[in-house]
Order: C-alpha cells, then structure tokens, then sequence
C-alpha cells in the first residue's frame, strides 16, 4: 500500500485520479467527485481537513469536455440543466467497479465508503445513494441537485438513519438553493439523519459550510 501523505497522481484501470494516504493507518476511504468541467484537482480544498485519518481518493470524471475538464454524464446536445437518474447510472456502476478493483490491488477494505460531491458531482452521489446505497457509510451533497426521476427512487431506498451531509448557497445562479432545500425535506421525510448548511455564497462552499462538512466528517 502507497504510504505517502501528499496527494498523488496516478492512473489504474483507464482512471486518473488524485490519492492521498494518511500518516497513521486508515480507517476508510473518502471519494470526492468534482463537479460539471472539473477534473481530479478540483476538490483538493476538501481534501486538506477532512478525515485526517482516511484515504483520501479524488478521482477524474469518465467524459472529456471539448472546452476543458471532464463530465460524469456523457454529452448529449439539448440536455443542459436537464440530468436525468439514468445519464449519471453508468458513471455509478463505473465507479464502484473501479474502486473494488483499485481497493483490492492495494489490500484496502472498500465494503463502505464515504462519499461528497459538489455540483454535478453531488448529482451523481445522490445517483449512488439510489443504486448502491449499501456501499455508503455517509455523504454529502454540495450544491447540487437530485437528477430528474431520482426523486421517488431516492426516497423508497432504506437509508433511514445514514448520515447526509447537504450545503447550498442562496445567491447559487448555476443550481437554484431550492434544489437542496427539497433534497433536504424528501430525505428527512425518508427517517435520513441530514445535516443542512444553507449560506449566502453563490455556486460554491462558504467558509462557514466548509467548516460544518469537516465536523460532519469529524464526528467519529
């Protein structure tokens, strides 16, 4: 197992992605998935107070985009602003079939993991919470939304009692507040443990919510 503290570059399976080891033995794995023309470097601001203790792994979306950076949904002229659950499935199933894989080569436990995503990133961690909701220990959702028919599905899985972290800024002109506002109202309304940070930033993370997902995550 790579025994490094600084965050490395590096490659397996046709996936690029960002990995920081911890100085003491690990006690899980954290995936952060970066949002809409982001890449494996985005998330690097979260990367350096969360979970002092885990593997940290920021991993680079599966789909070029021709004006830079990468997507988790493949392109599709006259779909912007309108994800669907199933444009974001195959980068789940992806996801999670690269992680077991990389996770055994270095004789890592993945059984659960962490997740937290921002923007289209948050999209796709909702679609995992759908789809492999047992694979996640807790995660959170920052500026994002639920992809269209997710909704219903989101709500009849049995995530009763996981911990979910959501942020969202009001001035967001990218992803409307109200996206998170109602994530926040389905889920508690499925018996999820949420924790909700709702600022005056616009398409990105305040100091004051950055500071709340790190004791989110510093709770155990």
């Amino acid at each position: 197992m790579p025994d490094a503290t600084e965050p490395q570059l590096l490659t397996f399976n046709n996936w690029t992605f960002r990995l920081r080891m911890p100085p003491v033995q690990p006690k899980r794995l954290l995936v952060l998935l970066h949002g809409w023309m982001g890449d494996e470097n985005s998330m690097g601001i979260f990367a350096r107070n969360l979970s002092p203790e885990s593997v940290i792994l920021a991993p680079r979306g599966m789909y070029a985009v021709p004006e830079g950076g990468y997507t988790w949904r493949a392109i599709k002229p006259g779909t912007w602003g309108q994800a669907s659950l199933e444009d974001f499935r195959p980068a789940a199933d992806a996801l999670i079939a690269f992680l077991d894989g990389w996770a055994a080569s270095i004789g890592l436990e993945v059984a659960q993991f962490d997740l937290v995503g921002f923007s289209q990133g948050a999209a796709l961690t909702y679609t995992m919470a759908i789809f492999h909701p047992q694979r996640l220990r807790q995660l959170a959702a920052l500026s994002g939304f639920i992809p269209d028919g997710g909704q219903a599905l989101l709500a009849g899985q049995n995530l009763s009692g996981k911990p979910v972290f959501i942020s969202h800024g009001r001035q967001d002109d990218m992803i409307p507040v109200g996206q998170s506002r109602s994530a926040v109202a389905l889920l508690q309304q499925a018996g999820v443990l949420v924790t909700y940070c709702e600022s005056d930033a616009g398409h990105k993370v305040s100091k004051e919510c950055l500071k709340a997902l790190e004791i989110f995550f510093g709770k155990d």
